[in-house]
């Protein structure tokens, strides 16, 4: 890894007293397998799907990047079989994923990633084991799982320093190109701006670096000052709006800052409805607003 990785290595190591230093892997996943739909089938293949990807999401070190127990990526994937063909061995299922952190001096987690993917497919046996190897990228659930883990972990790593993600998006879109070739749905550049490869491509285009600063500025400087200090963390949230509002302007064309704002919405009414000044109201619900018009109903909240 880069010299980010050294970077954030540094910055967690000077927020945490070196007795407590037992180093982890990455991620506390959760895996639910919904297999409802699927009828006339032995159901020993889904468990052993659900146990087989639990394990290789949090047993794999996925960054060189030292975690503490306490400090592992809560992150859950709830996948939805669809099709099942039993003598292919081949799935047609849908993901829910979602990953969260806590917040600086409260019991409170924020969601720091969130996507919906319809196309989550692959082929899994019951006895078959899955190995990562960063170079030799032939099985498309490895894949998938590979891909999510670094964007996870990338999106956490952004909401902690500036750009603190962008090496694991570089993995990220080093898998989507492999994933590509594999003949999967999902992959395909720039057939799909809402597939794995555009979001990721979006996201990491120069033009939307203000969302990845806003992004920073929103956990860093708002979130985790919201204890201590509600209304200069409230302000500095509203100052930053302007970045996300010129990011999501930039790019009208793509979802990125709409997805944000769809998985932030009840967080983002709560920072701002009852609370903040008239200005900072204002702000607030004509940028959300105009990153997603669809959602007037929520954001009127933010007037009260």
């Amino acid at each position: 890894m880069r010299h980010r990785l050294i970077l954030l290595v540094f910055i967690a190591s000077i927020f945490s007293p070196f007795h407590l230093f037992t180093f982890s892997q990455e991620l506390d996943a959760r895996v639910t397998i919904n297999h409802a739909q699927i009828e006339n089938t032995r159901t020993e293949v889904f468990d052993a799907l659900q146990t087989k990807l639990t394990d290789f999401l949090n047993n794999h070190k996925w960054t060189e990047i030292p975690f503490r127990e306490n400090e592992k990526i809560q992150c859950n994937f709830n996948i939805t079989v669809n099709t099942y063909k039993q003598e292919e061995n081949s799935f047609e299922c849908s993901l829910l994923m979602s990953s969260s952190r806590p917040v600086y001096g409260s019991t409170y987690n924020t969601v720091t990633y969130s996507v919906n993917d319809g196309d989550f497919t692959f082929v899994f046996g019951e006895f078959d084991q899955l190995e990562y190897q960063e170079n030799q990228i032939d099985n498309n659930l490895v894949a998938l799982l590979a891909y999510y883990a670094y964007m996870i972990i990338g999106m956490d790593l952004d909401t902690m320093a500036p750009m603190g993600g962008t090496d694991c998006f570089h993995i990220a879109e080093d898998i989507a190109t492999a994933g590509d070739n594999l003949g999967f749905p999902g992959w395909k550049p720039f057939g799909d701006s809402g597939n794995r490869f555009g979001l990721l491509n979006d996201y990491m285009d120069g033009a939307m670096e203000g969302m990845r600063e806003f992004n920073y500025i929103y956990h860093r400087k708002g979130l985790d000052r919201m204890v201590e200090a509600p209304d200069s963390a409230r302000a500095a949230i509203a100052d930053a709006l302007d970045l996300l509002r010129e990011a999501n302007r930039a790019k009208s064309m793509t979802r990125v800052a709409q997805l944000f704002t769809e998985y932030k919405r009840d967080e983002l009414v709560s920072i701002f409805a009852k609370k903040g000044t008239k200005e900072e109201k204002e702000k607030a619900y004509e940028t959300f607003f105009a990153i997603d018009a669809s959602q007037n109903n929520t954001w009127e909240k933010i007037k009260k």
